[in-house]
C-alpha cells in the first residue's frame, strides 16, 4: 500500500506538469486573455499546431501557468521571458533545439517541462533558477547537465532519462531537497560516489545504463524507497546495500549477479525484490525467501 500510495503521488507531481490550476480561468489565445475582466494567470495552447508562440503575450505580464505543448517549436520567442510571473512552464513534445540563455529571467518558475524535444544542453543559466522544484529533461539529446544546476537547492525531481549524458556535474551533490531522479536510458559507466550526497533521495532510477559496480557509499541513501537499476552490467552489490533501510522496491533485472549480500536480511522494509535475468542458482533463491520473508522476489 506504501509504495502504491508513492507511485500516485509521484505520477500526480508529474501530471501537474501538463494541468492548470482548475481554480483559475485558463484561457486558450490571447484575445481572450487580454479580453478577461480580471488579470489572466493560466493560458493553454497544448496541440495547436503552433510554429511560433502566439503574438501578444508579452502583454500578459501576470501568467503563471503557460502550457506549449504538443506543437512545433524550435525556438522560443524573446517574449516569453517577459513572463516574470511564470511558476509553469511546458515545452514538453516540441521541436526545440536549444534553451535561451534568457532562462535565467523567469526566476519564479517551480516546474519547467522540456522534454521530448532536441536538446543537446541546458545553459548554465538555470543556476538562476532558485525557486525550481521539477525539472522534466527526458527523451532529448543532452550530453551534460551544466554545474550551475547544482544552484536550483529547491529541486526536488530531475528527471533526464533517454539523453546521452555519462557523468552528472560535481555540483549536483548541492541538491539536497532532491527527491527523485531519473537516469535511465543514458550512457553512464559508472555510479559516482558524489551522488550519494543526495541525502534527500527516495526515488532512483538508473535501468538501461552501463554500470559495472555500485560503491560503497550507497549505503548513505538513508532515504531511498524505489532503486531501479535493470539492465545495467552489475556482477555484485556491497554490503552497504543493507543500509538502506527505508528501501521497499529493488529492481536488478537483466544483470550478472550471482549472488547477494550475507546481510540482505537486514532490508526489512523490501517488498518488492525483482531479479528476473540474472544468473541466480536455486540455492542463492531459497536463502534469499528466508532472508526476506516478508518480500516479493521475481527471479
Amino acid at each position: 500500500m506504501r509504495l502504491q500510495l508513492l507511485f500516485f503521488t509521484l505520477l500526480g507531481c508529474t501530471a501537474f506538469a501538463q494541468n492548470p490550476d482548475l481554480k483559475e480561468p485558463v484561457y486558450q489565445s490571447v484575445a481572450s486573455a487580454l479580453a478577461a475582466p480580471t488579470r489572466a494567470k493560466q493560458l493553454n495552447f497544448r496541440d495547436k499546431g503552433l510554429f511560433e508562440v502566439p503574438d501578444g503575450i508579452a502583454g500578459l505580464p501576470g501568467i503563471q501557468f503557460l502550457n506549449l505543448m504538443g506543437n512545433n517549436l524550435e525556438y522560443l520567442h524573446p517574449d516569453v521571458f517577459t513572463l516574470r510571473q511564470l511558476e509553469v512552464l511546458n515545452l514538453k513534445l516540441n521541436a526545440l533545439k536549444y534553451i535561451p540563455k534568457d532562462i535565467k529571467k523567469l526566476n519564479k518558475l517551480l516546474r519547467l517541462d522540456v522534454s521530448d524535444n532536441g536538446l543537446s544542453y541546458i545553459p548554465n543559466e538555470v543556476s538562476a533558477l532558485k525557486q525550481l522544484r521539477f525539472a522534466h529533461l527526458s527523451y532529448n539529446l543532452i550530453t551534460f547537465l551544466p554545474n550551475g544546476i547544482g544552484e536550483c537547492k529547491n529541486l526536488e525531481t530531475l528527471e533526464a532519462d533517454n539523453n546521452q549524458l555519462s557523468y552528472l556535474p560535481y555540483g549536483i551533490a548541492g541538491l539536497q531537497k532532491l527527491k527523485l531522479l531519473h537516469l535511465g536510458y543514458n550512457q553512464f559507466n559508472e555510479f559516482d560516489k558524489n551522488w550519494t550526497k543526495l541525502s534527500a533521495l527516495e526515488d532512483l532510477n538508473m535501468e538501461f545504463n552501463h554500470i559495472k559496480e555500485l560503491p560503497a557509499e550507497i549505503g548513505a541513501f538513508k532515504n531511498l524507497k524505489i532503486a531501479i537499476l535493470n539492465n545495467n552490467r552489475l556482477s555484485a552489490l556491497p554490503d552497504t546495500i543493507s543500509n538502506l533501510s527505508q528501501l521497499e522496491l529493488l529492481s536488478l533485472s537483466n544483470n550478472n549477479i550471482t549472488t547477494l549480500p550475507k546481510n540482505i536480511s537486514k532490508l526489512t522494509n523490501l517488498r518488492t525484490f525483482i531479479l528476473i535475468g540474472n544468473p541466480i542458482d536455486k540455492t542463492e533463491q531459497e536463502r534469499l525467501k528466508q532472508a526476506l520473508p516478508n518480500c516479493k522476489i521475481f527471479f
